[in-house]
């Protein structure tokens, strides 16, 4: 399994686990681990509907979707988590509730695949995007630093972050040859007249006002839906469960208004971990202890 913290405001990576012994195995699950990422992903196809004007309160049906795939591939009959269907329902609520028949109609009768394809390249998940129906339930793959800026990105408001490991380079006579941020200082540091302004080049890669409402959406599923168990830290959380097909991946992406927290569990060759060990179960475990000790002593 693997484990990042980054700042949503700066993409500084605070802390990073890619494995559990160096030197039992050099391969950092946290950037080279290529995984299906599960419901994680409906993120993505939910922001790219509020871009679309699509309104939280808009009603869609949870009732059995049927779709050709085309010649001798046969009928597509996807299903939900439990099994059930639960039918008319809010998008909030769908989220919330992690109902892929609601994802999934939301692509192919509201905005389209291309519409998710393109969402899913902006936010640096994945480039050229198969426009498969399947993908908005997270059949693609990508790593767990990616898939944890992303949700960075939404944090922020929609300002494009890069992951960054290194803050600066001096050299040996204390010059400084690379700075890891993209921002620059303008004016005096020892004024006493005027603070120095901090000029921010970052480009806002989505709308604010749509990805204002991704994070009330991810506020719900920690509030009311699959990650209700982070909710009894007492603090602002928002997040996202992922669990793969034969709960092979487990994923959780998790963040306060300062700190965003991924991680990802799943064995290095594809194999179940076990019946009903997903995303809510499993990955969201180390994510709320994680956020019980960084938030420790800090007011909500």
């Amino acid at each position: 399994g693997a484990l990042v913290a980054l700042s949503p405001n700066t993409g500084r990576v605070l802390a990073m686990q890619g494995g559990f012994n160096f030197n039992a195995s050099q391969f950092n699950r946290a950037t080279q681990a290529m995984r299906q990422t599960g419901s994680t992903f409906k993120t993505v196809v939910y922001q790219a509907a509020l871009e679309r004007g699509i309104s939280p309160t808009k009603i869609v049906d949870d009732s059995p979707f049927v779709i050709n795939m085309g010649p001798r591939l046969g009928m597509w009959r996807p299903h939900n988590y439990d099994n059930k269907f639960m039918g008319p329902m809010t998008i909030r609520r769908g989220f919330e509730l992690s109902r892929n028949i609601v994802t999934i109609r939301i692509a192919n009768e509201l905005i389209g695949m291309k519409a998710v394809a393109e969402m899913a390249n902006r936010l640096g998940l994945i480039s050229n995007m198969p426009r498969e129906l399947a993908m908005v339930l997270g059949a693609g793959e990508t790593t767990l630093m990616k898939m944890t800026a992303a949700h960075a990105i939404i944090a922020n408001g929609g300002k494009k972050i890069e992951p960054t490991l290194i803050d600066r380079i001096q050299n040996r006579h204390g010059h400084t040859v690379f700075v890891g941020k993209d921002v620059s200082c303008v004016g005096s540091t020892t004024s006493l007249v005027s603070p120095p302004f901090l000029e921010d080049h970052r480009p806002h890669i989505l709308d604010a006002a749509s990805a204002y409402q991704m994070v009330s959406l991810l506020e719900g599923a920690v509030q009311r839906g699959t990650a209700r168990q982070l909710s009894s830290l007492g603090f602002p959380l928002a997040g996202k469960t992922g669990t793969t097909n034969d709960f092979k991946d487990a994923w959780f992406i998790g963040f306060s208004p300062d700190l965003v927290v991924g991680a990802y569990l799943g064995f290095d060759h594809p194999r179940p971990l076990g019946h009903h060990q997903g995303g809510a179960r499993v990955a969201l475990i180390p994510v709320m202890e994680f956020f019980k000790r960084a938030l420790k002593g800090k007011t909500p």
